[in-house]
């Protein structure tokens, strides 16, 4: 199938937008990034034109076509299966398939959720918690899910240079992204040597390099 125009919706420093940027990357898919800044004036994901593209208000959303395309481990999966061509982000066996799966389902169903924007704003708006307060539910929820990670990672002989052997994976795409939130909070990264190797092997590559948040158009200019 012929890529045509892809459109992602993204916001630099969305976790499942950058998810979706490597995964294009890898692919070597063009798209045009249409920025969705998710602070200014209230959140612009909030407003009607593009409520109607995503009802649940969220970023990524990918437009390939007439297509519609919403939920970054979904997406990704889409665009591994539409471009069937190398490099595959899915193992060729079931039981490697399941464990890259079960990795990033940590990282996004488990750690992300935690530490999502949304999150964070209900904990001051509802809960009355300071800046402070935020940032140490954040750390704490990245700092447990690291710890796990680093187990899983570690201790099983399938992990290479990338999280399952020697080539990026759906999981990598899912963990580069936590790495970088990780940073942000100024986790001490030093008890997940396993992690670290990954991430600095990851971003050695150009794929991964352009997804970087810095490396987007709005990042100059969003807050």
């Amino acid at each position: 199938m012929s890529a045509g125009l892809l459109r992602l919706y993204s916001y630099w420093r969305s976790s499942a937008a950058y998810r979706v940027r490597i995964a294009l990357n890898l692919k070597g898919l063009a798209y045009e990034t249409v920025p969705v800044h998710l602070v200014r004036d209230g959140g612009e994901q909030h407003a009607a034109t593009f409520s109607e593209l995503n009802p649940q208000e969220l970023v990524p959303v990918l437009v390939h076509g007439s297509r519609i395309l919403k939920q970054s481990m979904a997406i990704i999966e889409y665009i591994d299966e539409t471009w069937a061509t190398a490099p595959a982000l899915m193992p060729v066996v079931a039981r490697d398939r399941q464990r890259v799966r079960a990795i990033a389902q940590v990282i996004a169903c488990d750690i992300h959720p935690l530490n999502n924007l949304r999150v964070q704003q209900y904990l001051e708006s509802t809960f009355g918690a300071t800046q402070e307060q935020r940032d140490e539910w954040t750390r704490h929820w990245l700092r447990n899910g690291l710890a796990a990670l680093e187990h899983i990672l570690g201790d099983n002989p399938s992990t290479g240079d990338y999280c399952d052997g020697e080539a990026p994976t759906l999981a990598d795409c899912c963990l580069i992204p936590q790495v970088y939130n990780a940073k942000r909070f100024n986790i001490d990264m030093t008890p997940y040597p396993t992690v670290r190797h990954i991430n600095e092997t990851c971003l050695a590559l150009e794929a991964f390099d352009k997804a970087r948040p810095e490396n987007q158009p709005d990042a100059q200019t969003a807050g």
